[in-house]
């Protein structure tokens, strides 16, 4: 636990939960990060990218929340109901045992899938215990002032953009334009608590035990039958099957948007300025995504993203073949002008805070190859693209062979200036070859000759110019003699051979130069400034990728200690921020897509080459 401040209204002072401190929950529309100790310190409602209505992570005193624990000193432990999203948080005391259930069920295409219901069901399972509830919500990134009307066990927090009621079966009372509510339970008895927006035709609606107890067991069901899809039989099961739970949980049902994170302006480095608004769908991250839910056999999230990518992405309606925009709201929209909320103080005084993501205008060839590769794996491994898909590929692919050969901001949206990075050029040879693929094994059109000239252009330029002698490694970009772990994914695109003695020698170097104990760092700031000022920690796909490129070049037993080193970062439900500090502490948004895409892949081939 770090930092201390008091919570709003509130005289207790009660430290700022560490990020990995947090479970999550959702309704695959937005999500609630809830502490070990109970408290919820985010939520967005109505979906991931609304504002907040509870945001205690990003400033203790302001921020809001919904507090529900032991009243009394307790011991605290965490965990999911099996093979689902339900989180549970026990609290063990001198008089007894109790637990919180937290859940948010997902809901069918209703007026009522729009109540966007979070339900906090409360028991005694041994003894006696003594509860406190305190619900304070701060609407708009705690900028919008509310009023309160409680009405026995209803009480509605009205704002000018929400409106949200509290139903309760035990007694709620008024603090100031907060609620609070403190109950005793014997061995056996329940207490419920439900959060729904409200407006329109929604109307207050109480949720009583026995609804509690049907929804529950609803929304365990909708988990395990989702997760029975999945065909992984390996050896990291329970850690791969909650990775896939966690991306399942980052998805926005409507569209088919995958989130990179549900969260923003978690910190790379506390006290410094890399905060950044993850609650989008990155073009890559999502394409990422679709490669390892379509490994585990869940196709339908793959189709969606299809959905997506040909409603809002594809060339076609007056929409330009490039340059493509790097990511998008998860309603498809492309504005996400960013700003700062300067009367926040961030997570641990970390500021800014911001919304929205500037990078969204900078140019990242890569994306190209992320998006087709999805798309001739989904070709692949799920049902053959239509003639009008691949005619948006065509059209994709022809923008490439005419922009491949320029510099750009480069996979981590570096704020330094645009550089002719190799993973860049990685990329653009990746979405060429796998549109050659397509086209060759369905017998498609294509003006292949002009393709594979072009493919193998950036082959040549890549082996040649972003080769250095002295390094004996291949480097970040041309005429540079930087390292750079995206180019672990030279092996994994199936760009060069991963036994190749230039590759080996690059892998050998980048042990040497970017890895500490089986975590990897991006690159080094210092040697290759990124327009940023301060330091970062270890980043987690990285790590993971690392597992794989060991596992490819056939150094198995090492790729199977930095594996189960790495799953000694993750928190206690497994879930994994986006970099690990230097005291093995989790910084970043939380939890991150790209983290937990990448562990799954590491586990599939690494288990697949075990045998």
């Amino acid at each position: 636990m770090d930092g201390t401040t008091n919570r709003p209204g509130d005289g207790s002072a009660r430290r700022y939960m560490p990020i990995a401190d947090h479970g999550l929950i959702g309704d695959l529309r937005s999500v609630a990060l809830v502490a070990t100790d109970g408290t919820i310190d985010w939520y967005c409602a109505p979906r991931f990218d609304a504002p907040s209505v509870f945001a205690a992570l990003l400033d203790a005193d302001r921020g809001g929340c919904f507090e529900l624990g032991a009243a009394v000193p307790a011991r605290t432990k965490q965990f999911y109901f099996p093979d689902t999203n339900v989180l549970i948080t026990r609290y063990f005391t001198e008089d007894g045992v109790g637990e919180v259930q937290d859940f948010m069920p997902v809901s069918g295409e209703s007026v009522e899938e729009d109540r966007h219901r979070l339900i906090r069901r409360v028991l005694c399972v041994r003894g006696s215990l003594p509860f406190r509830a305190r619900v304070a919500p701060r609407f708009g990134y705690a900028a919008l002032p509310h009023t309160l009307r409680l009405t026995g066990d209803v009480a509605v927090f009205e704002s000018d953009a929400l409106d949200l009621a509290l139903t309760a079966t035990v007694p709620l009372e008024r603090d100031g334009q907060d609620v609070r509510s403190e109950f005793k339970l014997a061995e056996g008895e329940t207490a419920v608590f439900a959060l729904d927006q409200v407006g329109g035709a929604l109307t207050p609606r109480g949720c009583a035990h026995e609804e509690a107890e049907q929804e529950f067991a609803a929304t365990v069901r909708y988990w395990r039958n989702w997760l029975a899809a999945s065909r992984y039989r390996g050896r990291w099961r329970e850690m791969v099957h909650r990775s896939a739970l966690t991306l399942k949980l980052l998805t926005y049902a409507p569209t088919g948007a995958i989130v990179a994170a549900p969260t923003t302006s978690l910190p790379e480095e506390f006290g410094g300025e890399r905060n950044w608004d993850y609650r989008y769908m990155w073009v890559r991250d999502a394409a990422f995504c679709v490669y390892a839910m379509l490994r585990l056999g869940f196709t339908e999230e793959a189709e969606a993203f299809m959905a997506f990518v040909s409603r809002h992405i594809s060339p076609g309606d007056g929409k330009p073949s490039g340059p493509l925009q790097i990511m998008y709201g998860i309603d498809g929209r492309t504005d996400l002008p960013e700003q700062t909320l300067d009367h926040l103080e961030g997570h641990r005084g970390s500021r800014p805070v911001r919304v929205g993501n500037a990078a969204a205008d900078q140019l990242q060839l890569d994306v190209y190859g992320a998006l087709i590769d999805s798309i001739y794996l989904y070709d692949k491994w799920a049902e053959p693209i239509s003639s009008e898909q691949w005619d948006h590929v065509t059209a994709l692919v022809e923008w490439v062979c005419e922009n491949w050969d320029q510099p750009d901001e480069g996979i981590w949206e570096t704020r330094g200036g645009r550089k002719n990075f190799l993973y860049s050029r990685l990329m653009c040879w990746v979405a060429i070859e796998r549109a050659v693929r397509m086209a060759r094994r369905r017998g498609l059109p294509a003006d292949l000759p002009l393709w594979t000239a072009c493919r193998d252009t950036i082959y040549r330029r890549v082996m040649t110019d972003c080769w250095s002698d002295d390094l004996r490694a291949f480097v970040q970009h041309e005429g540079g003699e930087v390292l750079d772990a995206a180019l672990l994914m030279m092996p994994m695109s199936k760009f060069i051979a991963p036994k190749d003695p230039k590759w080996l020698s690059t892998l050998d170097c980048l042990t040497r130069e970017l890895v500490s104990d089986s975590l990897v760092y991006r690159y080094d700031p210092q040697a290759s400034p990124d327009g940023l000022h301060g330091a970062e920690g270890t980043f987690s796909i990285c790590s993971f990728w690392y597992v794989e490129a060991l596992t490819r070049a056939g150094r198995l037993d090492e790729a199977r200690l930095a594996f189960e080193k790495m799953l000694t970062y993750g928190n206690h439900l497994g879930l994994y921020a986006e970099e690990i500090g230097h005291t093995g502490h989790q910084q970043g948004n939380f939890p991150q897509a790209f983290t937990h895409l990448s562990l799954i892949s590491a586990a599939y081939n690494l288990d697949r080459a075990l045998g």
